[in-house]
């Protein structure tokens, strides 16, 4: 029996993938708001200590975005905080657990390929000026690409595979206002896939793990690991970023 922790697990396309592993007999562990805010770099730690010994698969499918700029009681804007900082920390924490299964991965549900994920603010990250929304998602999603291309060399032995599932029904427009909610809304009700077909291609590739060390895909078609969002040395530069940022809450 595989033990599965599915950060996001409670709603959306990590909710249908929950009940869809169930099914198959794993044991699964969904986390949502009432395990930890994983906006919080402390909470985040704590929920670490909570989970199994040993960890077969962690999907990281967590997120929330909002067209205001909100920023946490630790003082990190949230959709940075829950999208790239509890992305990073989880699967460094869990490291241990990871390793105590013989064929441990990592699945994080991001934007690799999609809509093009333009660049990192290096000079402020956390979106001080000139805060977007899409600007905050896209960002999020050029740094896990990177928290990708960085992890086989940091954590040699656990497969990583970054999943960009394309347009889901999964509700992330109840974040927008009028009357882009609505528009988006019916978008995804006609053009995109249900939470639950969606979750099939990730029950898939939980059951049989790619061997690479690093797979990227779009919708189960392979990307190629190259160019700037795979680039070894802005991915060394992203994880330097970040030790930086949570040394102090750790």
């Amino acid at each position: 029996m595989r033990t599965v922790v599915i950060a996001g697990g409670t709603r959306g396309i990590g909710g249908a993938l929950a009940d869809r592993l169930r099914q198959d007999g794993d044991r699964v562990i969904a986390l949502g708001s009432a395990d930890a805010d994983l906006t919080s770099v402390r909470q985040t730690i704590d929920l670490t200590t909570r989970l199994p010994p040993r960890i077969d698969t962690l999907v990281l499918a967590a997120g929330r975005f909002d067209q205001r700029r909100v920023v946490t009681g630790e003082g990190f804007e949230q959709t940075f905080a829950i999208g790239v900082l509890a992305r990073y920390l989880l699967p460094s924490l869990l490291r241990p657990a990871l390793e105590a299964s013989p064929a441990p991965m990592v699945l994080n549900l991001c934007g690799t390929g999609g809509i093009k994920a333009r660049h990192l603010h290096w000079d402020d990250l956390q979106l001080t000026r000139g805060y977007r929304m899409f600007t905050a998602t896209m960002q999020a999603a050029r740094a896990n690409d990177l928290l990708g291309a960085g992890f086989p060399d940091r954590y040699p032995g656990i497969r990583y595979v970054l999943y960009n599932p394309l347009l889901v029904d999964s509700g992330m427009h109840r974040y927008l206002r009028q009357p882009g909610r609505t528009l988006v809304g019916a978008a995804a009700r006609l053009f995109g896939q249900s939470p639950a077909t969606a979750a099939e291609p990730l029950a898939a590739l939980i059951h049989n793990p790619p061997a690479a060390p690093l797979t990227a895909l779009r919708r189960g078609t392979p990307v190629p690991l190259t160019g700037p969002n795979f680039d070894p040395a802005t991915a060394a530069r992203l994880y330097t970023e970040l030790e930086t940022l949570t040394a102090a809450l750790r």
